[in-house]
């Protein structure tokens, strides 16, 4: 038992897992950015535009409801029935959702590339010789002077 607790402690604490867990997290608080965003940004001036419906209450019925119906001493007598409708507005809003939130990562994605990129093109500086070679330098130096 310890040493299948040892592998479970050594597989949890590699990067890799910590990167994907971090990665998890921060994907989560980017899609309720991203969700408010569409909810609350975009898609009230699209209900404006279409007289004030949003996608989500556009659907087809299909079979109309039947409201329940109750006797004089108040007794249910037929339960309600609900309708059966095919609710199109809800696809429409998910393929909304689904395009909204493709262009920020895309768009998230393309500026972090753009930094890596710019961070990449940077040459990297001479770097310092060391002191043996500076040594060498001087006795090829003073070599060439006693031609």
């Amino acid at each position: 038992m310890a040493k299948f607790i040892q592998e479970f402690k050594e597989f949890a604490l590699k990067g890799n897992v910590m990167d994907m867990a971090v990665g998890v997290i921060i994907g989560g608080a980017f899609g309720k950015i991203v969700s408010s965003l569409v909810a609350d940004v975009i898609m009230p001036p699209i209900a404006w535009a279409l007289g004030g419906a949003s996608f989500a209450d556009m659907k087809w019925v299909l079979k109309e409801g039947i409201p329940e119906k109750v006797n004089a001493a108040g007794e249910v007598v037929e339960e309600a029935v609900e309708a059966i409708t095919l609710n199109y507005g809800m696809f429409i809003q998910n393929i909304v959702d689904f395009l909204i939130i493709a262009l920020c990562i895309f768009l998230m994605v393309k500026g972090i590339n753009k930094l890596s990129k710019k961070k990449a093109e940077e040459p990297a500086p001479e770097p310092e010789p060391t002191a043996e070679e500076k040594l060498l330098t001087e006795i090829r130096d003073l070599l060439k002077e006693k031609k």
